[in-house]
């Protein structure tokens, strides 16, 4: 029934080939952008994603850590970073992370610490290196997703060092895989506007090549809801669908919605409806043949809006989080954090099973006392 709503719709020719496991075109994309045919997109998606993920949605018990927020590529989308001198930013200590992350240690196990930060040029090669020796001696059973593709290729700059030297040398002191961010949106022409400072979309791509090599798995992100037009979306899927056809390294996809509050973006955008979100999700997961997996960041759509995208192709409501400021700093009125129990309730309501998670989607049992096992 599912099957035939969704063929039935103006962009059912589109629907008929992904549901027939025919890869989309770029105009295949941007035409579906365009339809107003929401609900039936979401049902195909759904569709796809049912028959990657089953009925099952993942979440994660993690921990985020943002090191500092000073950083030199002077983004225009950003509310987080703060410049190099600015006495209201901070820098926290090797000492100050492994603290922070032991927190909560006592009551929460997490198997997934997530650590990104600005781009601080006092922070010597030798720092990260520190930072991921003490953090994985502190917990050798939890994963470290550390350093962004931006991030990597400033450490490796610092230290004078090549990406893949680099990628070695954090692999060595404990780095588990790479988040996505960074990557925003490829288009030079957003890029120009938006962040001509950072790193190029080719040497994210190139940075990402580089750790898949190594056997380190990374996510892929997008920032959507700025000033992107839907053919530039479409062709960043492309290029994330591209790389992955000759590496296999993305875990999954985690589209990031652009919150405007305290940024200098210099063109006004009115806040995308949730409909636009839906769009995004099952074009996304529609497009996306080869990434498994598809990621809500509830932090920056409100839990309810994420839960309801589990029915438009996403498959991961990502994890408790417990500290956000990068999205919070823009705007964000989300919470800072989910419990498990919250994370469950909200999978459950939406009809799916709930599937606890490692970093690189291992199903994880705990014990009555909170311990963690993977299988």
């Amino acid at each position: 029934m599912i099957e035939r709503m969704s063929v039935d719709s103006s962009v059912g020719d589109i629907l008929r080939k992904s549901l027939s496991g025919e890869r989309l075109s770029l105009e295949d994309g941007i035409r579906l952008f365009e339809s107003d045919d929401v609900w039936a997109m979401a049902a195909a998606a759904d569709v796809v994603r049912r028959r990657l993920n089953g009925n099952r949605t993942h979440y994660i018990v993690n921990r985020h850590v943002n090191h500092t927020d000073i950083c030199c590529n002077n983004c225009a989308f950003c509310a987080y970073s703060r410049v190099p001198g600015d006495e209201s930013g901070y820098t926290l200590s090797v000492e100050d992370v492994v603290r922070r992350a032991s927190e909560l240690w006592g009551t929460m196990q997490f198997t997934e610490l997530h650590i990104v930060g600005g781009l601080n040029p006092a922070l010597p090669f030798d720092y990260y290196v520190t930072l991921l020796r003490e953090l994985r001696s502190r917990f050798p059973s939890v994963h470290l997703q550390a350093f962004t593709a931006v991030e990597i290729d400033h450490i490796a700059r610092v230290g004078g060092l090549d990406v893949q030297d680099t990628l070695l040398q954090l692999l060595e002191a404990g780095l588990g895989s790479l988040p996505g961010g960074g990557a925003e949106v490829f288009s030079p022409r957003v890029r120009e506007v938006l962040c001509p400072e950072k790193l190029s979309a080719q040497k994210w791509l190139d940075v990402m090549r580089t750790a898949h090599s190594l056997g380190i798995r990374s996510n892929a992100t997008m920032l959507y809801g700025h000033i992107e037009t839907y053919e530039e979306r479409v062709r960043h899927i492309i290029e994330l669908r591209a790389l992955q056809d000759d590496t296999g390294g993305f875990l999954s996809f985690i589209p990031l919605k652009f919150h405007r509050e305290n940024t200098r973006v210099p063109e006004p955008t009115a806040p995308l409806g949730a409909l636009e979100d839906v769009k995004l999700y099952a074009v996304s997961r529609l497009m996306l043949d080869n990434i498994r997996h598809l990621k809500v960041f509830w932090i920056m759509l409100g839990p309810k809006l994420a839960q309801t995208l589990l029915g438009c192709g996403a498959d991961d409501l990502d994890g408790t989080v417990i500290e956000e400021k990068i999205t919070h700093r823009a705007g964000a009125r989300t919470p800072q954090g989910l419990t498990v129990t919250d994370l469950c309730g909200l999978i459950v309501e939406a009809g799916f099973v709930p599937v606890e998670r490692d970093t690189l989607y291992n199903e994880v049992k705990r014990s009555a006392t909170g311990e963690f096992a993977v299988s």
